[in-house]
C-alpha cells in the first residue's frame, strides 16, 4: 500500500474503541502494534477491510459492518437462525437489522449467555476446540452434592463420546432438596454440562450460563441483550489466544 491509500492506524485504531488517536501513537512507539506480522510505524495506512492488525499479539476486528452482542437467552428459546418446528429462535429475540447468527450452542432448556454476531473469525474461536474457551455455568441439580463428586467432576466423567476434559467446579449453595453448583468446561459438547451431571447421579433441573470466556452475563434479564464494547470484543479474541 502506497503511503497515500488507505487510512492512518491510529485514526482505524482509535474508531475501534482502543483509545485516542494518541494514546495508540504511543502503543505505535512502543512497538505494542503489527500489521500483517509486521511491527507498526507511526504514519502506516492500512486498509480495515483487507489488513490484519494486532496489539499486544491479539487480533483487532477492524470491519465497520463487525457487529457484536451479548444475549441472556431465555429458556424455550432455540439456538439457531431458523427452526422448522416453529419454535421462537435466537434471532427472534436479537432482531438488530443486520445478518447475525448465533455463537455456540445452548440447548432449548438452557438459559443465560450468548454471543450473537456476524464476526465469522470469532465465530471460529469461540467454537472450535483447539481454542479451548472457557465456558461457565451455574446448575441446579437434584440431590446433595459432595465433595467425592465435585472431585469426580473436576477431574473428569467418562460419557458415551469419550471422556471430559478436566473442569473447575466448586459448591455454591445448599438448597431444599439440591444443590447449587457452579463449573466451567472448556469442550462444547452437546448438552455436556447436563451429561456429566447425570453420570455421577445429580440430574440439572435449571441451568444457566454465567460466562463466556471473561465475558459475564452480570445484571442481564433474561430476553434482554446488548451490544458489546470494543474492550469486550478485544478481550474476547485474547481468550482464544491458542497457548
Amino acid at each position: 500500500m502506497s503511503d497515500g491509500d488507505g487510512e492512518r492506524l491510529q485514526k482505524v485504531l482509535a474508531h475501534a474503541g482502543l483509545g485516542s488517536r494518541r494514546a495508540v501513537e504511543e502503543m505505535i512507539t512502543a512497538g505494542r502494534i503489527r500489521v500483517n506480522g509486521v511491527q507498526a510505524e507511526l504514519g502506516r495506512r492500512i486498509d480495515p477491510e483487507k489488513d490484519k492488525v494486532e496489539v499486544d499479539g491479539s487480533v483487532v476486528p477492524l470491519r465497520a459492518d463487525l457487529v457484536y452482542y451479548l444475549l441472556n437467552k431465555p429458556e424455550g428459546v432455540v439456538t439457531t437462525a431458523a427452526d422448522p418446528e416453529g419454535r421462537p429462535t435466537v434471532l427472534d429475540v436479537v432482531d438488530v437489522g443486520e445478518r447475525v447468527w448465533p455463537v455456540g450452542r445452548l440447548d432449548i432448556g438452557s438459559e443465560g449467555a450468548l454471543i450473537v454476531t456476524n464476526d465469522g473469525d470469532l465465530t471460529q474461536r469461540l467454537t472450535h476446540p483447539r481454542y479451548h474457551v472457557p465456558r461457565t455455568y451455574v446448575a441446579h441439580v437434584q440431590g446433595a452434592v459432595g465433595h467425592k463428586v465435585l472431585m469426580k467432576l473436576a477431574r473428569g466423567i467418562d460419557l458415551d463420546d469419550g471422556p471430559t476434559a478436566p473442569a473447575r467446579v466448586g459448591l455454591v449453595e445448599r438448597l431444599p432438596g439440591g444443590s447449587l453448583v457452579e463449573i466451567t468446561i472448556t469442550e462444547g459438547r452437546n448438552r455436556q454440562v447436563r451429561r456429566m451431571f447425570e453420570a455421577v447421579g445429580h440430574p440439572v433441573t435449571r441451568l444457566v450460563r454465567r460466562a463466556i470466556g471473561p465475558l459475564e452475563l452480570g445484571r442481564l434479564k433474561p430476553g434482554d441483550y446488548r451490544r458489546l464494547s470494543p474492550s469486550e470484543v478485544q478481550s474476547l479474541y485474547r481468550a482464544s489466544e491458542t497457548k
